[in-house]
Formats: C-alpha cells, sequence, structure tokens
C-alpha cells in the first residue's frame, strides 16, 4: 500500500537502460574471427597456425563478457579463465573455461586463488599467442596477489579501512596498484611478450583505463599524489599495517611501458546508460534531460542536491519545465557512522524523500548497474513525496534511520527498494527525478 507510484515505470526505464548496456552482446558485436585473424572493432590481429589465443574474464561481467567471446571464437581459444563475483552464476557455455569466481567488495582466499589462475594462464607464452582480456568492473577485488612481503591480510585490512572511511574508487585503486603483483600492468607483464587486446565494460567515472579494476592490462599511471599524505587526511594511516605504511611511502616504481599491449576499446560506460534511460523516458512520451554522468561525493549529500534540483523545476519550473525526467550516472560514497543495513543508492533515496518531503509530484531514483548496492540487498531505491509519511505511519523516523546507515530496513518497509539481483554488467549508478 505505500510502493511509490511510479515505482514500476522507474524499473522499466531501468530494464530498458541495463539492455543498452548488456556485455555479452556489446563483446560479440566488437569480435570477428576471419581467416588468420581476430579483428577488434575491424583492426585485424594476427593467428599464426601455431598461435595460441587465450581468453580471460575479470570482473562482475566476466561470466557474460566470457560468453560472447566464446560465441565468436569458439573451439579457436586454447586457455580460458573467467574470474566472477558470485558461484552461482549460470556458467552455461563456459565449458572451455576454469571459472574461479573472487569475492567482493573484499578480496579473500577466493580472491588469491583467482589472481593465481590468471598468471598461470599467461605463463609461458610467446609474442605469437594473443590473449583477449575482458575487464569489467569490481575486478580489483576479486583476484588478487599481494606484493611481497605483504600478504592477503594486509590487503584484505587496507581495503577494509578505506572503504569504511568513504575512500572514492581513485585513491582505493591507486593504493591497491602498489600492493599488488597483478594490477598497474602486471598481469600484462606475466604475459609478455605475448599481445595482448583490452575489452573494457567501465564503472569508474570518465574511464580512466588503470583504474578500471585497477588496470592489470593497462599502461600504468604514475600516481603524482602523496598517498599518505591523503589517507592521513582521512584519518586512515595509522590504522594501516606497517608494511603496508612503509611501501605507500616509498617513491613510486617506475614501470616499462607495456610495448604488447595493442588495443583497449571501452565497450560500455556510464555514459552509455544515462543516455538510454534519457531515450527510454522520451520513448515513452515523457521528456528527459541528461544532467551529467560524473556524479561523486556523499550520497546523501548528492540525495539533498538532486531533490533540490527536482523541487525548483517542480515549484518554480526552472531550468526545465515539468514534466520532465532529469537523468545522471555517477558513483558516491558513503562514510559510514551506524551499524544499519544499506548501500549508497538506499542513502541517496532517503536523504532524497527526507528532502521532498511537502513538495509535490516528485519521484527519485538511485539504482545501481550491477543489481548491488552495498548491504542492501537491492539494486537500489524508488521514492516520492510520500516515502517520509508513509515511514511515520509505521513508526520509522527516516532521519534516524539515515543517521544510523540503515536507510534499506526503512526503505523495505514501505516497498521503496528495487531488487534486480546480479544485472551481469556494472557502469556505476543511474540517478532519476521525475517531475510530472
Amino acid at each position: 500500500m505505500f510502493e511509490p507510484r511510479l515505482k514500476r515505470f522507474v524499473e522499466e526505464l531501468f530494464r530498458e537502460a541495463l539492455s543498452a548496456v548488456d556485455p555479452e552482446r556489446l563483446v560479440r558485436e566488437a569480435i570477428e574471427l576471419r581467416d588468420n585473424a581476430v579483428l577488434v572493432r575491424g583492426i585485424p590481429h594476427r593467428l599464426g597456425r601455431d598461435s595460441r589465443l587465450v581468453v580471460l574474464a575479470l570482473g562482475k561481467a566476466a561470466v557474460p563478457m566470457a560468453r560472447g567471446a566464446l560465441s565468436v571464437l569458439g573451439g579457436r581459444v586454447d586457455r580460458c579463465v573467467v574470474v566472477p563475483k558470485s558461484d552461482s552464476e549460470d556458467y552455461a557455455e563456459l565449458e572451455l573455461c576454469h571459472v574461479v569466481p573472487g569475492s567482493h567488495p573484499l578480496p579473500d582466499a577466493r580472491s588469491l586463488r583467482a589472481g593465481h589462475a590468471l598468471l598461470e594462464a599467461v605463463r609461458g607464452l610467446n609474442r605469437n599467442d594473443l590473449v583477449l582480456v575482458l575487464l569489467s568492473g569490481g575486478g580489483s577485488a576479486l583476484a588478487e596477489v599481494p606484493r611481497a612481503p605483504l600478504d592477503l591480510d594486509d590487503v584484505l585490512l587496507t581495503a577494509e579501512r578505506l572503504l569504511k572511511a568513504g575512500a572514492d574508487i581513485w585513491l582505493l585503486n591507486a593504493v591497491r596498484r602498489r600492493l599488488s603483483e597483478l594490477k598497474g600492468g602486471g598481469l600484462a607483464r606475466a604475459a609478455a611478450p605475448a599481445r595482448i587486446i583490452n575489452l573494457i565494460v567501465s564503472d569508474v567515472l570518465g574511464s580512466p583505463l588503470p583504474v578500471i579494476a585497477s588496470g592489470p592490462t593497462v599502461e600504468p599511471e604514475t600516481t603524482t599524489e602523496d598517498i599518505a599524505r591523503t589517507l592521513r587526511q582521512l584519518d586512515v594511516w595509522f590504522d594501516l599495517p606497517e608494511t603496508v605504511r612503509a611501501i605507500l611511502e616509498e617513491p613510486e616504481r617506475s614501470s616499462l611501458r607495456l610495448g604488447n599491449v595493442l588495443q583497449s576499446v571501452v565497450l560500455a560506460d556510464a555514459a552509455v546508460l544515462a543516455r538510454a534511460a534519457v531515450e527510454a523516458c522520451r520513448v515513452r512520451g515523457l521528456p528527459a534531460v541528461l544532467c551529467g554522468t560524473r556524479y561523486t561525493g556523499e550520497a546523501s549529500q548528492f540525495g539533498r542536491f538532486w531533490a533540490t534540483l527536482a523541487r525548483s523545476v517542480r515549484e518554480e519550473r526552472l531550468p526545465w519545465a515539468p514534466p520532465v525526467a532529469l537523468v545522471a550516472a555517477g558513483e558516491l560514497t558513503v562514510t559510514v557512522r551506524g551499524d544499519g543495513r544499506g548501500g549508497r543508492n538506499t542513502e541517496m533515496a532517503l536523504a532524497a524523500a527526507l528532502a521532498v518531503a511537502g513538495a509535490r509530484d516528485i519521484t527519485i531514483a538511485s539504482l545501481a548497474s550491477d543489481g548491488d548496492d552495498g548491504t542492501s540487498g537491492a539494486a537500489g531505491a524508488v521514492v516520492d513525496t510520500g516515502t517520509v509519511d508513509a515511514l511515520r505511519v509505521l513508526g520509522v523516523d527516516a532521519r534516524d534511520a539515515l543517521h544510523r546507515n540503515d536507510s534499506a530496513t526503512a526503505l523495505a518497509a514501505v516497498g521503496a527498494l528495487v531488487v534486480t539481483g546480479l544485472t551481469g554488467t556494472n557502469v556505476n549508478d543511474l540517478y532519476i527525478a521525475i517531475i510530472d
């Protein structure tokens, strides 16, 4: 009885937008096997009679990306390793592959097994061999080989502290690259002199290649930022193991150029998702405006901003006149202070619900493209101007829930959660405000 009025409509828009970033289709359309070559977006990469073709898929979209590649390359593949997030995914059509699920958002022993499986797959290759790498978000945690003298506990504790402190993906992966033998071009160096092609579904705003999955097979980025100073400012520096701090204080290791990386193609990102949502609105007769695709920051603060923009449109008809949908994309963070259940999208939605309470005809959604928003058990949520009143009827204090980081528990009570399960893709988050 409390479900937001336009929730079903928003879910329909979300499904259609996700179809535009379907990893299996995107990979299948990007590659072609012709005579003695693999063509990637029309660029040929020669395969000799004795050349080995290796397929490596790493990330939340690993399974559908691998299916797309195998549907084209088929029996020509000599080795295949797939590192997905979940061991419950459908591995049909992956009989040729060694599937090694990792752990996310924090690495564990499974991630270590996955990292070693990737390194083993490229061992002993020569310059005639070709490695097709299929990268997607989540790969940083799913596969790991710690740099000596670190062990997995050092890496795990570091990632845990940074995530809890609200570190963004740029800082988090800059640290991860310094602590890993796999990341920052490490897998490409291990594969040398074999040739490498990267197909990428990006979960990082702007799609900087060294940051996506921490760049295991792309040119490493030399960080000019003083990481130690930044971590001190976040008040996490002295929470890190001494061995980690020692490495982070060292001058960054210089890396030779990865001459064996021939081509890197970003197949989809947050901008593709947002544009598809705009088009889905317009097809249904609802005018829509794309308001940006690189939003970052604290989830609750962005929720208030997004709600304020929607109220301006509703009450002042500025900068657009209703009816209209505002669409954007980004990746927010949450500084955890409570022990509740939620994620960045449910937190954004609950903050927005508080900010639109008392207004009229505004619906706001915040949705994770991978279907997995923190500990919420959902992709995110849809709220409207009646959500806070509905919670009050049930005896739930929305402000208190937000303060305790218990946004998902609160929003579940009023039917606001959007539950999709794992979607098989990962291109950040989608934000929608409908003013009708």
